[in-house]
């Protein structure tokens, strides 16, 4: 079981994006490092002088890195982007958008969770076009995983499922962390970097809900698939996709290891997990066909 980072999908500032990078590079046990920006183009600008020296250092440590896209592409620079990115870039790009994939076409690509891989006919399409790894939906139950690794076996593909981290449940061309402060989106002024780990939403009744991150929706739970690795295993899943937050992800990916090498039961892995993420509740609902907010300790192998 490989174990990848998926892209920091918040708005940290500088210094602690650069020294988290410095970390994954020389301490954390992956093997593929997916990196760039995901959520909002206007985060871009300020960070390309740090990510190129990012990405040379975590390709000394020997990780694979992946420049992974946008997830919402709405205005023609944020195209001419993607197309930038797909042509200057030797290794694999991740689409997070499918109208990504006609820029990558033709070519080995990466396909990232918010592009909806609901069943094998997608994955066989998918790999027609150059797909070499899916990271599924987080929404899908563990039947449904093990049909579409099935189907990607064969083609070569690796199947991918996100494992930690608050799940990505949504964009808006809208941006919820401005309105929140009263600010437009044009002059945001870059409030989400208030939130390492995004804004927490409750309910009118105080009731923990969702959280927010720019024009993202994310889940208020953090999703926690430790003890169910040895059914993802067996389902056919070849990667695990770790979601960088501001606790010790060093610990957390150790952890993951630790756990798909068998030298770690999944359920005291989850404790020490909890300690790492603190009172932040964990989900794993959709793997097992329940509320996806919910917890179920241990997946049918």
């Amino acid at each position: 079981m490989k174990l990848s980072l998926g892209p920091v999908l918040f708005n940290w500032p500088n210094d602690i994006w650069s020294d988290f990078y410095a970390r994954v590079a020389d301490e954390m046990p992956v093997e593929r490092v997916y990196i760039g920006e995901v959520v909002c183009s206007k985060r871009e600008p300020f960070r390309e002088q740090a990510m190129g020296e990012a990405v040379e250092r975590l390709q000394r440590a020997g990780k694979e890195v992946v420049l992974s896209t946008l997830a919402l592409v709405t205005l023609p620079r944020e195209r001419h982007r993607v197309v930038a990115t797909a042509e200057d870039w030797t290794g694999l790009v991740e689409a997070n958008d499918i109208t990504a994939v006609s820029a990558l076409a033709g070519r080995p690509f990466a396909v990232g969770p918010l592009v909806n891989v609901y069943n094998e006919g997608t994955m066989r399409t998918l790999a027609g076009y150059g797909a070499k790894t899916v990271c599924l939906p987080p929404e899908l139950p563990l039947t449904s995983i093990a049909v579409i690794a099935k189907a990607a076996a064969p083609l070569g593909v690796d199947t991918e499922l996100f494992a930690f981290g608050r799940v990505p449940l949504a964009v808006s061309a809208r941006c919820y962390h401005a309105r929140v402060h009263g600010l437009h989106k044009d002059s945001c002024q870059f409030v989400c970097a208030q939130d390492l780990d995004g804004l927490a939403v409750d309910t009118l009744d105080g009731e923990r809900f969702l959280a927010v991150n720019g024009i993202q929706t994310m889940s208020q739970t953090y999703a926690n698939l430790l003890a169910d690795v040895p059914a993802l295993a067996a389902a056919g899943v070849t990667a695990l996709r770790l979601s960088p937050h501001a606790c010790d992800m060093v610990a957390v990916a150790k952890l993951f290891r630790e756990v798909a090498d068998g030298a770690r039961d999944g359920a005291e892995a989850t404790t020490a997990l909890q300690g790492l993420i603190g009172d932040a509740p964990m989900s794993n609902g959709f793997l097992h066909a329940i509320p996806g907010a919910r917890y179920q300790l241990r997946a049918q192998a």
